[in-house]
């Protein structure tokens, strides 16, 4: 009972904070749309699209686009939840959050449960814009794709995690963040099929190859057709296994101040 007061009170807390901070959802919503409007329209008739699994027929390139844009409102909540966890490192919140007699690695998991919860509340938000613009998608997506999104999202917050425990302080975030979204997202299936990747060169293949965001695209494409990929749900979870393992590890909610303290005293 202690352990389910904690995670419901703590996924609660995300929840409220996202449902308060309108305008974290429209940011969230804006940046893949801009892509769906724009980057799409421009490549429609630049970059046909051959006949690849899990698609039984030629697709616009909206159609394909749309499972990496909702890799990309996962990403970037990944690294927004990382920055908040910084944050509150910093202000004291983790800290006595983390003084329960609670195991730590199971208060971190409620944390990063939490935020995909409200990355999921962001992907659904951002599909019924999809259907509204007129990309057509299966009927029963919405519901197939669910245990992706939750695959896929605790993925990437353990990603975020594992990177929020090893920056000492906040003003670092930003210049660690542009090392790892933009590679992720751009080596990745997100935009180009693989075959284009190859095309292009070995090495830029084998680059995506062993991007874990380009499984989790692939987890979620898959899904929103009601299949399932092996190889991406494989690596969807030991790329999990192995960011939390190491976040539960790393984490030390005294990182920061010592970080502080060991400046102060040079």
């Amino acid at each position: 009972m202690n352990w389910w007061i904690a995670l419901n009170g703590v996924v609660v807390r995300e929840v409220l904070r996202f449902v308060h901070q309108r305008e974290r959802f429209l940011g969230a919503l804006v940046r893949p749309l801009i892509w769906l409007f724009v980057f799409a329209a421009g490549f429609r008739a630049a970059l046909g699209i051959a006949i690849i699994p899990p698609y039984a027929t030629y697709i616009p390139y909206e159609v394909y686009i749309v499972p990496g844009l909702i890799g990309m409102v996962q990403l970037f909540n990944g690294m927004q939840g990382s920055l908040s966890m910084v944050y509150d490192r910093e202000m004291g919140s983790m800290r006595v959050l983390l003084t329960s007699p609670l195991p730590r690695g199971f208060l971190l998991f409620a944390r990063l449960l939490a935020g995909v919860v409200v990355s999921i509340l962001q992907v659904y938000g951002f599909l019924l814009v999809v259907a509204l613009y007129g990309v057509e998608l299966p009927a029963w997506a919405p519901l197939t794709v669910l245990p992706a999104l939750a695959l896929n999202g605790l993925m990437l917050g353990a990603l975020g995690m594992l990177l929020a425990s090893t920056i000492r302080q906040l003003e670092n975030f930003a210049g660690v963040m542009n090392f790892v979204v933009f590679p992720l997202f751009f080596l990745s299936s997100a935009l180009y099929p693989l075959y284009r990747m190859q095309e292009a060169g070995e090495a830029l293949f084998l680059l995506c190859r062993l991007n874990p965001f380009t499984h989790g695209v692939e987890l979620v494409r898959f899904a929103l057709y009601g299949q399932v990929s092996g190889e991406a749900l494989a690596a969807v979870l030991g790329a999990t296994a192995l960011f939390l393992t190491g976040a539960i590890l790393r984490y030390s909610p005294a990182r920061g101040m010592v970080g502080k303290a060991g400046v102060a005293a040079g």
